[in-house]
Formats: C-alpha cells, sequence, structure tokens
C-alpha cells in the first residue's frame, strides 16, 4: 500500500516529467530515430542547474528569508509582498520567489491570503517575464536566438511593466489587517552568503555573455563547495528539460513548415501554453518560427491562465492547499482561474495594442 501512494504521488508531482518521457518514446518510435542535442541546448541547461544550485545556496545561507521578512514589516503588506516577488522573480525566477514568497505570506496573520497568494503568482509571472534569467523560457529563447540583452529588455518591457503597475494598485486595493509575524526575529544570515552573492553575479555576467560559459562550471564547483545543501535541487525539472529538447529535435524532422504570421505565433503559443505549459512551449515553437519577439511575448503571456499554465502557478496553488487552516478549495480555484484568465486576456489586449490589432 505504501508503495502505491509512493506511486500516485510521483506521477501526480511529476506528472510533467512523466508525460515528456512518454512523448520522447512516442516521437522516438515514430520518426526511428534517437533525439540529437544541440551545443546551445546543453547550455541553457548547464546554466539552469547553475542558477537552481546559487539560488538554493542563498535561501539555506538565509539571505533571502531575510530579505522576505523585511518586506513583511510595517504598513502597506500587500503591496510589499507583491513588488517583493515581482523583482525577485527578476532575479531567481519565478519559481525560486513564489517558494519563498508564498509560505511567508501564509504565516501572517492578515486576511485575503488567497489573493495575495494569486497576486503574487502573477507577479512571479510577469517579474522573472522582463530578463533573460528569470525563468527557463525567457533563458532558451535568449539563448537561442542569440538577442542582445538590450534589444531582449526593450522588446519584453511594456508587459512586464504594464503589470507591474497593474499588480501594485491591486495590491493597494486589498485590504489586510497587520501581523503578529512581522515582529518577529529576523532569520540569520550565515557568511556563506557573500561567497554565493558573487557566485550568482558571475553566473549572470556569464548568462550576459560577458563571461565565458566555462566559468559555470567554476560556479557550481565553487558552490558545492561551501554548502552541499546547495546541490538539493529538483533534478526532474532539469531532465523534463532534457526530454523535450529531445522531443522537438524528433518533431523537427516531422514538421518541416516554418510558422510565418508574428501574430498567429502569439496566439499559438500562449493558448498552447494552457495546456502543456509555457516552458515546453517555447522549445517546441522556436524550432519553427523566427519571430523570437512574438514567441517571447506568447510563453510570457501564456503562463496566465489555467494552473499549469506555468510550474509557477502550480508552486503557489499547491502551497496555498497544503496550508493546514485552507478550507475553501473550490472557492480559491475559481479565484485562480477568474483572475488568471483576466490577466491572459489583458495581456492578449496589450499585445494587439502594442503591435497593432492587424498584427493579430
Amino acid at each position: 500500500m505504501a508503495v502505491h501512494d509512493r506511486f500516485v504521488d510521483f506521477m501526480l508531482k511529476e506528472w510533467l516529467l512523466v508525460a515528456s518521457g512518454v512523448g520522447l518514446a512516442l516521437t522516438s518510435l515514430l520518426t526511428m530515430r534517437l533525439p540529437r542535442f544541440s551545443e546551445d541546448e546543453l547550455g541553457v541547461l548547464l546554466i539552469l542547474f547553475a542558477l537552481f544550485v546559487t539560488v538554493k545556496g542563498l535561501q539555506e545561507s538565509g539571505l533571502i528569508a531575510n530579505v522576505a521578512r523585511r518586506i513583511e514589516r510595517g504598513r502597506t503588506i500587500p503591496l510589499k509582498l507583491v513588488l517583493g516577488t515581482f523583482f525577485l522573480a527578476m532575479l531567481v525566477t519565478n519559481d525560486a520567489a513564489l517558494v519563498v514568497m508564498v509560505p511567508l505570506t501564509l504565516t501572517l496573520q492578515i486576511r485575503r491570503k488567497d489573493i495575495l497568494v494569486i497576486l503574487e503568482a502573477l507577479a512571479a509571472n510577469a517579474g522573472s517575464a522582463l530578463t533573460p534569467f528569470g525563468n527557463p523560457q525567457n533563458l532558451y529563447l535568449y539563448w537561442h536566438y542569440q538577442i542582445p540583452v538590450g534589444t531582449f529588455l526593450v522588446a519584453i518591457a511594456p508587459f512586464s511593466l504594464t503589470f507591474l503597475a497593474l499588480l501594485a494598485g491591486s495590491a493597494l486595493i486589498a485590504k489586510t489587517e497587520n501581523s503578529a509575524a512581522a515582529e518577529a526575529p529576523l532569520p540569520t544570515i550565515h557568511r556563506i552568503a557573500w561567497g554565493f552573492g558573487g557566485l550568482f553575479l558571475i553566473l549572470i555576467l556569464a548568462i550576459l555573455h560577458v563571461l565565458p560559459l566555462l566559468v559555470v562550471w567554476l560556479v557550481i564547483l565553487a558552490a558545492a563547495a561551501l554548502d552541499r545543501r546547495a546541490l538539493r535541487v529538483d533534478y526532474a525539472i532539469l531532465v523534463t528539460f532534457l526530454l523535450f529538447f529531445g522531443i522537438t529535435d524528433n518533431l523537427r524532422q516531422v514538421l518541416t513548415a516554418e510558422l510565418h504570421q508574428a501574430g498567429h505565433i502569439f496566439l499559438l503559443s500562449a493558448l498552447t501554453s494552457q495546456f502543456i505549459s509555457n516552458v515546453p512551449t517555447a522549445l517546441l515553437f522556436a524550432e519553427f518560427t523566427p519571430h523570437w519577439q512574438a514567441l517571447l511575448w506568447g510563453v510570457n503571456v501564456g503562463g496566465f491562465g489555467s494552473l499549469i499554465a506555468s510550474l509557477a502557478n502550480l508552486i503557489a496553488y499547491k502551497f496555498y492547499l497544503a496550508h493546514s487552516q485552507i478550507q475553501a478549495t473550490f472557492s480559491f480555484t475559481v479565484k485562480f482561474l477568474v483572475m488568471g484568465f483576466t490577466a491572459l486576456a489583458i495581456s492578449i489586449l496589450l499585445y494587439g495594442i502594442r503591435f497593432g490589432l492587424r498584427a493579430m
């Protein structure tokens, strides 16, 4: 019985890993070939691993928790939590930002925590979209299309900054009571935080092509030397990426048509993300279109909407439902979907305004 329960838990937790494994097997049988992995794809995996390790190290050092605790002190707690999630996601990815901010929010003695968690999920998706290293799909597209960092920021800034304003306004409207937890002692910051902070900066310089990719290996080795706990990351995500790289390589042998119209790329990638999540959507569509700007918008906009549109959505949703005091599961799910699809609709309209409705 225990084995059965563990199997069910694994299937529910790692359904994307299982689905990608099945997809790779089926596409390999269809094409009668084994996939090939490019240097760029392996480089993205290496950088993702280094990002996970350095962020984990910063979490273990107490630095991220300390910063988050400072955010919750004083007034305008909802605004600080939402802005903190937005800007943290820009630096340490949307998933890592929610791993820190959602549990913190659930410890507060305030009302409307359900709304705050949803706003944080939206803020994590919007904030992470602004930088090449804010989420996995951005990192892949940044490397795949060799986009200059300035061009990247200019292309996606209208999306992220518009939602920064909308979410900040929504947080100001949210009515909560101050928390007794805000007066709790700040988490201790260990000295290794300085080391991991330096490694993180080195990694960012490598992502921005200032330093060679070789230094990423040094970052990983140095992180392991500082604190072996930094190596306790979600390896299933890395394996999932590798499998999806293989799927897209197999599909490239079958799908030879190029998708020409940018508006179609945007809408199709945004909608596809609702069913298979935005990361695999980016991996798939990048192989068939030169319209990186439309795809960049599509997969980031596509992070809004369904629970599986972004892995960040699932993280926030699961954290909230796992909280011991949560009763109204159905109510929270409805609120999550309504707010998510509202954000998706606003984003599609924003794309039409930015690039012209005829472009769609």
